[in-house]
């Protein structure tokens, strides 16, 4: 027997050759069921499919015969190993059983076997290929082809929205049981991954997004299965606790995504060009939005009561010190106290761009339209604060950019399996 050392002193059953892909199916009290979906999907790997493979049954604490009937399947069939912890949680499982693998990927799907398998090559090709990190079952596309009940669908749908709005995630389903990664990669961020048990599956993905690791999605036939063991309104309690911790993660830095980048290799193409221009542009709209609101609001509150100038110059100040607070964290991704004040001086130098465009805008207009009203002077401002917003990109993409990108470049292999490795 095998101590796994990662993980809740799990305990291996079988030493088996180092496949390329290890399937982990975990399980709590499955004894009726446990048997016929190992079978099945233990016939479907040993019937064409072209990579080695192991099948491992993580039992997650079981109170019935899981784990016997489980040493059972690995007595009777090849290629198949078993663990047991002794403390429940799907995610803790998969930690266990995922940190210690041999295999060179590794992946899992729920003992129901809901997802087809057919959609298990298309899942993991990108994976041996070099050209994904991770990769995920969609039950959310349009081509995926879903039977399960409207109250599930519209949990589903709604945490999907959810995470879109609170985490910006970009993938588009996180509970689907039907997963897999390159080893390497999931090494580098399991360790970042707190939770234990149904939101360990939108963290680790939440993290793998933000360090910019590629997750190919996979659209899956899905049949709900109506002996779910998943307590709907606890695990919805834990999520919504589980996005509240990694969202305040995020915000405070507290989360190490730039050494998470630079360990897994994704590190700007060409130096002094940060990752995603489109995606900053973007944010820095919004930012921008929300900003011109905010002085506008200021300017016609203040003007009849200090004047334009003065109005000018309080609005325009306030709005700047959380426009580059808001840009550092939102737009370029500089999280944590490092060389905040430099940057929020350097974004006050910039106000000071901003502030000689509007105030010689506001100049201009009083010398040549003396009894210019208040609509006229907002829409001169408006312009005015385009040229200063421009300017303003360039600059904070200078200040930010050399924060996220002094990075020295991974020598990270290529991933890319040969064909003496891959095929049995």
């Amino acid at each position: 027997m095998t101590e796994i050392r990662a993980g809740a002193h799990a305990h291996l059953d079988a030493a088996i050759g180092a496949p390329i892909l290890d399937v982990v199916v975990p399980v709590y009290n499955e004894e009726a069921d446990l048997g016929i979906c190992v079978r099945r999907l233990h016939a479907f790997l040993h019937s064409g499919f072209p990579y080695s493979t192991r099948i491992t049954i993580a039992d997650n604490a079981s109170t019935d015969a899981t784990l016997q009937v489980a040493r059972i399947l690995a007595d009777e069939l090849d290629g198949i190993a078993v663990v047991h912890l002794p403390a429940k949680g799907r995610g803790r499982a998969l930690r266990a059983v995922w940190e210690a693998s041999d295999a060179q990927l590794v992946a899992y799907m729920d003992v129901d076997l809901s997802t087809d398998l057919n959609a298990l090559l298309p899942l993991i090709a990108p994976l041996v290929s070099g050209h994904s990190d991770l990769a995920i079952g969609t039950r959310l596309a349009r081509s995926s082809r879903v039977v399960r009940g409207p109250k599930r669908e519209f949990i589903s749908r709604s945490y999907n929205v959810l995470l879109k709005a609170s985490l910006r995630a970009g993938f588009s389903d996180a509970q689907c049981g039907f997963k897999a990664m390159r080893t390497d990669v999931a090494r580098h961020l399991l360790p970042l991954v707190q939770d234990g048990e149904w939101f360990f599956d939108t963290e680790l993905l939440v993290l793998a997004e933000r360090a910019g690791l590629r997750i190919h999605e996979v659209p899956v036939d899905w049949i709900d299965d109506p002996d779910s063991r998943v307590e709907i309104i606890d695990t919805a309690r834990k999520d919504l606790l589980g996005i509240w911790r990694v969202s305040r993660a995020l915000a405070t830095g507290s989360l190490p995504i730039d050494e998470l980048r630079r360990a897994v290799g994704r590190e700007p193409l060409i130096d002094g060009v940060p990752l995603g221009m489109v995606g900053q542009l973007v944010r820095f709209g919004l930012v921008g939005v929300v900003s011109t609101l905010a002085y506008l609001l200021l300017y016609v509150l203040w003007q009849p009561m200090v004047g334009a100038q003065v109005a000018n110059f309080g609005a325009l100040l306030i709005t700047a010190v959380g426009n580059t607070a808001l840009n550092r964290t939102f737009t370029f991704g500089v999280r944590g106290p490092t060389k905040v004040v430099s940057h929020h001086l350097q974004g006050l130098a910039i106000f000071g761009f901003g502030l000689l465009v509007t105030s010689g805008a506001l100049f201009a207009l009083h010398r040549w339209v003396p009894d210019a009203s208040v609509a006229l002077q907002l829409v001169v401002l408006v312009v005015a604060n385009l040229v200063a917003t421009l300017a303003r990109f360039l600059a904070l993409r200078v200040v930010f950019g050399n924060a996220v990108d002094e990075r020295v470049p991974s020598e990270r292999p290529s991933p890319r399996l040969t064909a003496d490795q891959a095929v049995r």
